[in-house]
């Protein structure tokens, strides 16, 4: 006899499934929240690639069940599934722990075992996927459906529970904990794997209470048997037969009818899952596209609180949290109020529509975050811009070019880049420079590279140096830090915990990422001593500068520079974007599995689970095509997606207005006892099938 908890008809084991899910959703989206920064920043991939592999794992993760469910189905039964697959999960995330361990070998090792880490993670994952929820619905006794439904409700909060705290500590874990002098990311991939090891034991021990349903054979590949065997009996015969007008009725010949009845219901329905993909691949670039627009924003909220990118998902799982019972209890009633038949697939249309405004939204976004990038330069020429130390003005001239026709006042700030034309890859130019007494620079320069021109006085003349520049802004939105000494002797700093070791003699240091925030005093030491305690000010997100060290009263002083300008588009204008795609979540993701079930028999629910899942997986797909195959700038991405999804809606909103609603339980009236063949049953069939057409619901 099953265990109930304390006066209700729960079962006792819920409550390890449930804490198993929660702990099992923190550690998966935990672990997905940090992805995208740990391929750019770790691995050092460029964004596109990182886009791409990102989506390749998710689409993964959703290929996977289908394996689970044969598994489970077929051999193992949903418990042992569960088991043996979580080991394999909590196996993936150790591995991809230790592999981001930077003593841990070099980049191909730390590469390998992420990538090894991922694909078991994703067996694990989509393995278990299927049997979870359904192993939970196992332990309700067929007369306690009350029960069953609440149970389900609760399992779905505690999903969105593990997403909302995993998104919020994982990325604290990364950034605030220093390990092996950057972010720690072996701890906070190690905490998502230790939360994985928790689900399984709490999972284990409720062993004893469990309900184990033995496997009862896989639905999904008698359907798959079924329909191969119609199209190679269709395909042998080869001749017309006035008593088969559907090309399933081939299989009549050895299947029953009841079973072929069922398929069609459910071919109908996956025929509308056809374009649904393009919504998924809109709503999964919140952890890829969105988050790395996130690193180019103003991450800071008042003095002291700053929110990171990877922290921003965070708000697609708190806005389901509040928005599922706002639709439930306010939105949809008040629509029925006005008399507006509000189906199913119209409600899966609507929410493609605003997950396309989400991206509109992202547009915009995207289009002001920019305005403070400095544009590579194009091939054929390169970037300059001059830093003039003198006292005074000085004139540069360079022959063939009417670039800097004004004087060049000294420490222009902010400098400015100027696009240099070049004849060849690799040029050889020769500088005149005018200041008092004439002189000459020659310098090698490159295409599409970034330079710094110094120009310093010497006894006599005017002369220069010419450094390579970080115009790229940093890839975890902190500032780029570089000094200029224009001291005869050598000088040591450290900001923030980052050491910089300058030369002597107008020595540029190489630009080091530094912890963004307000740099009031700065350790300096030097031989002189004139080096003491300066002031930075505040180096914002995404900004580089330069600090020329320089002297002043006898003292040293630093003058601050900003070669690239800091983010100055605050992340809270992301926010909009996000309640849009939750929206859009809401009304398509929820719907649609309520469509879908409600739509097919009893025993072909799993098949469209899968279905719906492999709609998920093939929505990483279009996004891992288009990241490594269009190239194009993100605002443009961002606008191909958006004008897809809407294109895709009108396409979905066609195809549904000619879909007739139908009662799955109306078979149980025409199929009575497994007589199928009788000619009362197909008087009966033909007579259901005629209402449901005259009566059916359109979109």
């Amino acid at each position: 006899m099953t265990k109930k908890l304390c006066g209700t008809n729960y079962p006792s084991s819920i409550c390890f499934i449930v804490v198993n899910e929660f702990c099992e959703r923190f550690s998966y989206y935990g672990m997905k929240a940090l992805l995208t920064l740990y391929f750019v920043t770790y691995l050092h991939w460029d964004q596109n690639l990182s886009t791409a592999v990102y989506h390749a794992f998710g689409s993964l993760c959703y290929f996977t069940p289908i394996l689970g469910a044969l598994i489970a189905d077929s051999w193992l039964g949903k418990y042992k599934t569960i088991i043996y697959l979580s080991i394999v999960y909590v196996i993936g995330h150790v591995v991809k722990s230790v592999g981001a361990i930077p003593t841990v070998g070099n980049t191909d090792v730390h590469i390998a075992l992420s990538m090894l880490g991922l694909i078991l993670i994703a067996f694990g994952t989509g393995g278990i996927k299927p049997c979870v929820a359904a192993f939970g619905g196992d332990q309700f006794d067929e007369e306690h459906g009350k029960e069953r439904q609440k149970f389900f409700s609760i399992f779905y909060m505690s999903i969105n529970a593990g997403s909302l705290l995993s998104t919020i500590i994982t990325p604290i874990l990364r950034g605030d904990v220093q390990c092996f002098g950057g972010d720690c990311y072996a701890l906070a991939f190690g905490v998502p794997a230790a939360l994985m090891v928790v689900a399984l034991v709490v999972f284990i021990a409720g062993s004893g209470m469990y309900k184990k349903n033995p496997p009862q054979g896989n639905i999904l590949l008698e359907v798959c048997n079924c329909i191969g065997f119609a199209i190679s009996n269709r395909w042998r015969r080869a001749r017309y037969d006035p008593q088969r007008k559907h090309w399933l009725d081939w299989a009549e010949d050895r299947y029953s009818k009841r079973l072929i009845q069922e398929i069609k219901m459910v071919l109908r329905v996956l025929v509308l899952y056809i374009p649904l993909p393009m919504f998924w691949a809109l709503f999964d670039q919140q952890g890829s596209r969105w988050t790395l627009q996130s690193t180019r924003m103003n991450m800071a909220f008042g003095g002291a609180f700053v929110i990171k990118p990877d922290q921003m998902q965070m708000l697609n799982a708190l806005l389901i949290l509040l928005l599922v019972p706002v639709f439930d209890l306010v939105i949809y009633p008040l629509v029925g109020l006005c008399r507006i038949n509000i189906t199913p697939l119209r409600k899966m249309a609507a929410g493609m529509i605003f997950a396309a405004l989400a991206f509109g939204a992202a547009t915009l976004v995207e289009v002001n975050v920019v305005k403070s990038v400095v544009d590579p330069a194009p091939a054929g020429k390169c970037l300059l811009q001059v830093f003039n130390l003198a006292e005074s003005n000085v004139s540069l001239a360079i022959p063939g070019s009417n670039l800097f026709k004004e004087p060049i006042p000294p420490l222009q700030d902010p400098a400015k880049y100027e696009t240099l034309p070049l004849t060849a890859p690799g040029e050889d130019l020769k500088f005149e420079v005018l200041n008092g007494k004439p002189s000459e620079c020659n310098h090698t320069f490159n295409q599409q590279t970034a330079y710094s021109l110094i120009l310093y006085p010497d006894s006599t003349r005017i002369q220069c140096k010419l450094v390579v520049d970080q115009i790229e802004k940093n890839e975890d939105g902190n500032p780029f830090l570089r000094f200029l000494n224009t001291q005869p002797e050598a000088i040591n700093l450290t900001v923030g915990g980052v050491f910089f070791q300058l030369p002597s003699g107008y020595s540029m240091s190489p630009s080091r990422t530094v912890e963004r925030g307000e740099y009031q005093t700065v350790s300096c030491g030097s031989q002189s001593g004139r080096c003491v305690d300066l002031k930075l000010g505040l180096l914002d997100f995404g900004a580089a500068y330069t600090v020329v060290l320089m002297e002043d009263s006898g003292k040293l002083v630093a003058h601050r520079m900003e070669d690239v300008k800091a983010n100055d588009v605050h992340i809270a204008w992301q926010i909009p974007q996000y309640v849009l795609i939750t929206v859009g979540e809401v009304m398509f993701s929820i719907t649609g599995l309520e469509f879908s079930y409600s739509q097919a028999p009893a025993n072909m629910k799993s098949v469209l689970q899968a279905g719906w899942l492999l709609t998920v997986a093939f929505g990483n797909v279009i996004v891992l095509i288009v990241a490594e195959g269009a190239g194009l700038e993100q605002w443009k991405e961002f606008v191909l997606f958006a004008g897809l999804l809407l294109a895709v809606c009108i396409i979905f909103s066609i195809m549904a207005y000619f879909y007739t609603y139908v009662d799955p339980d109306q078979l149980d009236k025409i199929y009575l006892d497994g007589d199928d063949d009788s000619d009362n049953v197909k008087k009966k069939a033909n007579d259901v099938q005629l209402k449901k057409q005259e009566k059916g619901t359109r979109l």
